[in-house]
């Protein structure tokens, strides 16, 4: 057996050379030289008329093995191609989990082609977390209104509030955890958001329920709204429209330090057209006001983070129209939809820009800061008039058309009221 298996082994294998010729046809005159095995106790030359080949069985097997290549070669290319195209799918899916929300803002009015805003998991936890900061903020202002009134109802109620607010930061350091680890997210990304949102929304309503404890010793116009992010889900909406105007004034106490841009304070939307008078300033252009989807640029400057009254007025005759800052006469201009009237029966929305009729909010265009005294006339107010309210006289008027109430909006999405009294808190 042994010596079976040393025969076995000492075979050795030598390199007999067959010279061949072949036609120029086939290879060309060419010297080939063509390895073989040979076993150790056999004759070379017999071996190599044994094992010689012609050419014709030559050129066969050259051209199988070229074929050969060639399809391994385009395999490796399909393959190559196949890499390319994953790694530039990773490539995306990776730069939209970090990049900030933004990009250019569509015109307002506009279709929409941008939708809203994609955001990915590190914007959206930003945003939670300042949602949740804000929700806590108001807990402890209730809390100290709580301990003054000994309220053993409203104390039990913030506690549960509180508990809430805790598991909500559960859920946010978890989805932190997932994405450090590398976890995939994105499948339960939408589900997971909205019971996140709508957690955040009922703890806004219970939050407002219990802070009509404070409301009931307040005046129902000393009250401002604060909208402390920017999203599409965040606006107070009127609780009656609007009637035919041929004139009117609009004035409202502003407070933004919002950059680029403090959004739209508010949009009036009517059937058929969403821009029937707005009130916006986006990205690094002057505040702007629309009427029928024309527009006048406004001197106004107010992202300063203090607080400013501002007013605008106009008439169809020839499309006047007039801008106060603080009281001050600012700017004026004509040609500002001449001739138009305001159309009744539409929806008018605090906080948000309107692309369809009490829709198609972008949180590119969403206000950020704190709103107070909205109020509207049909009729162009006196330069007196608007100073009377600037300066928080007893002559100022309230709105004939809509006048700051409580009771006159609904607040959705996480926006909130505080006490406000104009020319006491100022700055």
């Amino acid at each position: 057996m042994q010596a079976t298996r040393m025969g076995i082994c000492w075979r050795l294998f030598l390199c007999s050379c067959l010279f061949l010729e072949s036609s120029s046809q086939d290879f060309g005159a060419q010297t080939q030289f063509i390895c073989t095995s040979v076993p150790k106790d056999m004759d070379i030359c017999a071996a190599t008329l044994q094992n010689s080949v012609t050419g014709d069985d030559l050129k066969t097997t050259v051209m199988q093995l070229r074929e050969t290549v060639l399809q391994q070669k385009e395999t490796i290319m399909n393959q190559k191609e196949t890499i390319r195209e994953l790694t530039s799918k990773l490539s995306r899916c990776e730069s939209q989990s970090s990049a900030e929300p933004g990009g250019r803002r569509k015109e307002p009015g506009s279709k929409n082609t941008m939708g809203d805003v994609s955001r990915g998991p590190a914007d959206t936890l930003a945003q939670l977390s300042q949602t949740l900061q804000s929700l806590k903020q108001r807990l402890e202002n209730l809390e100290q209104f709580s301990r003054s009134n000994n309220s053993v109802q409203a104390n039990s109620l913030k506690d549960l509030l509180q508990s809430k607010i805790d598991d909500l930061e559960k859920q946010v350091l978890s989805r932190v955890n997932n994405i450090e680890e590398g976890k995939p997210t994105l499948r339960n990304e939408t589900e997971q958001r909205g019971r996140v949102e709508s957690t955040l929304t009922s703890l806004h309503q219970r939050i407002t329920d219990l802070e009509k404890g404070q409301r009931d010793n307040r005046p129902l116009d000393k009250f401002q709204l604060t909208f402390p992010l920017r999203t599409n889900y965040m606006y107070a909406k009127v609780k009656k429209s609007l009637p035919e105007m041929y004139a009117l004034t609009v004035c409202m106490w502003l407070k933004s330090n919002a950059s680029p841009g403090v959004g739209t304070p508010f949009s009036y939307a009517v059937p058929g057209q969403a821009n029937e008078l707005v009130l916006i300033e986006w990205g690094n252009n002057a505040m702007e006001i629309l009427i029928n989807d024309k527009v006048a640029k406004l001197p106004f400057i107010i992202n300063d983070g203090k607080w400013h009254h501002i007013c605008v007025t106009w008439t169809t005759r020839d499309g006047v129209w007039e801008a106060f800052q603080d009281g001050v006469k600012r700017g004026s201009g004509e040609n500002l939809a001449p001739y138009h009237p305001i159309k009744p029966h539409g929806l008018l929305i605090l906080g948000q820009e309107q692309d369809t009729l009490g829709g198609g909010y972008d949180a590119t265009q969403a206000f950020v800061g704190d709103l107070a005294n909205f109020h509207i006339w049909d009729r162009k107010l006196s330069v007196g008039e608007i100073y009377n309210l600037a300066t928080c006289s007893s002559k100022a008027q309230v709105g004939n058309v809509f006048a700051w109430m409580e009771t006159s909006l609904d607040i959705y999405g996480g926006a909130s009221k505080w006490t406000f009294e104009a020319c006491r808190q100022l700055n």
